[in-house]
Parts: structure tokens; C-alpha cells; sequence
């Protein structure tokens, strides 16, 4: 069942890749792949014909679009590990809004997670990725302690 989910999930992820390239075109990623031309192989596509439904549609941002983001196991940056004092989140607050200020491209998460308040940056399927930014952030100089942590990321 997991990897039926996970198949599903790719094949969303490339036929919205795929919606931009063909946005202007009068048939579809699908119709392109399936038609047979000489001199090359040919595409036999299985899919939910909601998926081919979806192809091509805009995607609208909504905050309740946000709040029920899609989230997988991934990567963040961790700048800030506080106690769970007053003081504690007043630092990690200070700490995104500097963050935001040097970075305003990351998105950058203050929470409490029991038993501390914790500042965080981005969203990364890679550990690739997170080394990438922190490597930025420690250049930055502003950071005392930078590391990568495992966490709940959005797609």
C-alpha cells in the first residue's frame, strides 16, 4: 500500500513538472508520449485518469492549501535549541527574524517542541540539500551553533 502511495506521489510530482512544458500546447504530456514516431520507442503510460485530469490545471496558494501541505521525512536546519523558558522563545524568535533578514528566500519555522524551543530553516528532501544551506549559514557568521536534524518537511 506505502509504495502504491509513493508511486502515485512520483507520478503527481512529474506530470506537474511535465504541465508547464506543455501548458501551451494542444495535447498533453500523455498524448505526446504515447504517440509513435519513427525511429523511436515506444510509451505505454498506466495511469488514474484523475492524474490526467489534473495535468495542466494552475495550482492555487491558499493558507489552508499550506496548512495541508503534503509532508515526508526530510531535512532541517536547526540554528537555535532553547530551553522552554519565556527568554528561550523570545531568542528563538530573534533568531528566525534574523535568519529571514539575511536568507529571505528560507523558510524558516520557530516551534516548541516539548521540552524546548527550536528554530529551523527550510524544507529539504536531501541531506545534500541541508548541508548546502547550512554550510551558508555558518558563513554568515551570525549562528552559533548550526547543524542538520532529521524532521517532517513539506513537498
Amino acid at each position: 500500500m506505502v509504495l502504491k502511495m509513493n508511486y502515485l506521489k512520483f507520478w503527481c510530482v512529474v506530470a506537474f513538472v511535465f504541465s508547464g512544458l506543455v501548458a501551451n500546447a494542444q495535447e498533453s504530456i500523455f498524448d505526446r508520449l504515447s504517440k509513435q514516431q519513427a525511429g523511436e520507442g515506444v510509451v505505454t503510460i498506466h495511469q488514474d485518469a484523475r492524474l490526467k485530469a489534473l495535468v495542466g490545471q494552475l495550482r492555487t496558494s491558499s493558507s489552508n492549501a499550506q496548512k495541508n501541505a503534503q509532508k515526508v521525512q526530510g531535512f532541517r536546519v536547526q540554528v537555535y535549541a532553547g530551553n522552554n523558558s519565556q527568554q528561550a522563545r523570545t531568542e528563538a524568535t530573534q533568531m528566525a527574524e534574523k535568519v529571514k533578514k539575511l536568507f529571505p528566500e528560507l523558510d524558516v519555522y520557530t516551534q516548541f517542541v516539548s521540552p524546548r524551543w527550536l528554530c529551523r530553516v527550510g524544507d529539504y528532501r536531501s541531506i545534500e540539500e541541508a548541508d548546502a544551506v547550512m554550510r551558508q549559514l555558518k558563513e554568515a557568521g551570525n549562528f552559533k551553533e548550526v547543524s542538520i536534524v532529521r524532521s517532517l518537511v513539506k513537498l
